[in-house]
């Protein structure tokens, strides 16, 4: 249905030493859109763990680099969730420079934890409503 789009700034402290974005800063980026979407969604991740004893963990990150970001570029993001299951989610990321040229794209798959046993929690009605509003299949 949605994606959610936002932009993240490239700073000095992200080049490496080769002169582009270093590929650390992606895993930061995909960690600022996964909070970044539940937040979208009305369940901040922070309430999952204090209220209802719930923690989401990564079980996969895949990461394609196309084309590198460096110091001037602006990098305009859109996430989505691809794939719902019964406890789990896997959420696409597409990264673009200010030519709305395609620099990379990854993909994460999310389990849910119940934090007392340790062991997959499904979703709830409440949450999987949450998580359709942001569900695209391409």
């Amino acid at each position: 249905m949605n994606k959610l789009v936002y932009e993240e700034k490239v700073y000095t402290y992200h080049i490496d030493i080769v002169g582009h974005v270093n590929n650390i800063i992606y895993i930061q980026w995909l960690e600022n859109g996964r909070v970044k979407l539940l937040e979208a969604m009305g369940i901040p991740v922070t309430d999952l763990t204090r209220t209802e004893g719930i923690v989401p963990i990564l079980t996969e990150t895949n990461i394609l680099y196309k084309k590198p970001f460096f110091i001037h570029n602006s990098v305009h993001i859109e996430t989505w969730v691809s794939k719902l299951n019964n406890a789990s989610a896997i959420l696409e990321f597409r990264f673009y420079n200010e030519k709305d040229e395609l620099c990379a794209s990854a993909w994460q798959k999310g389990l849910f934890i119940n934090m007392a046993t340790m062991k997959p929690a499904r979703l709830s009605d409440k949450h999987r409503e949450a998580f359709e509003k942001y569900l695209v299949n391409e």
